[in-house]
């Protein structure tokens, strides 16, 4: 990775300290300026909130908020400083499900554990190589979901309308915080309203 990295603030939340340290040391391995370490979803949160990251990486097991409550309060709470950041998930559980529910909830890459350096580095890559377009819609709010923006498809799967980059503002995001479904509802907006 040849890139000046001594800039790039990162958040890694995950309630599993060796897993927590083991990221961080690769990041610092390649010369990242700034990470910052949770054990949880609610911590993470808060730290989201009192600082400007450039990556979020989270587990998506975590108590009492789990990862992609953790991402949907980073793409939809009014609290949220900035809803575009890139997200990248890591977990134990990797199955076609799991990951479409991690995109379908705006992670930006996914990990599947045990994880190498390599692909550490690999999605850390794509997230600064590679930075997606944005897309609202009445259920979602997050990178663009297809890898291929390819206009020339015309297939089955073909979506009517064409991408368009969104801004948002945040009566928009609050909006959408207030219309998504959670697991812990009571948690999450808890976190959102303080």
């Amino acid at each position: 990775m040849g890139y000046a990295l001594d800039q790039l603030r990162v958040l890694i939340v995950d309630p599993n300290t060796h897993i927590r340290e083991l990221l961080r040391t690769i990041l610092q391995t390649v010369g990242t300026g700034t990470i910052d370490l949770s054990s949880d979803g609610v911590d993470g949160f808060e730290r989201y909130c009192r600082h400007e990251y450039d990556v979020v990486f989270t587990d998506s097991e975590m108590e009492p908020v789990s990862g992609l409550d953790f991402v949907d309060l980073i793409r939809t709470s009014a609290k949220s400083p900035n809803p575009y950041v890139p997200i990248v998930m890591f977990s134990a559980y990797s199955d076609e499900e799991q990951v479409t529910l991690a995109r379908d909830h705006g992670v930006t890459e996914f990990l599947a554990k045990p994880f190498t350096v390599d692909i550490v580095l690999k999605r850390l890559e794509a997230v600064i190589e590679n930075p997606r377009s944005f897309v609202r819609t009445s259920s979602y709010f997050g990178p663009d979901r297809r890898r291929n923006s390819s206009q020339d498809y015309n297939g089955a799967e073909r979506r009517k309308s064409t991408l368009r980059e969104v801004s948002l503002s945040r009566q928009d995001i609050s909006k959408q915080q207030q219309a998504a479904p959670s697991q812990d509802k009571r948690a999450i907006d808890q976190l959102a309203r303080d």
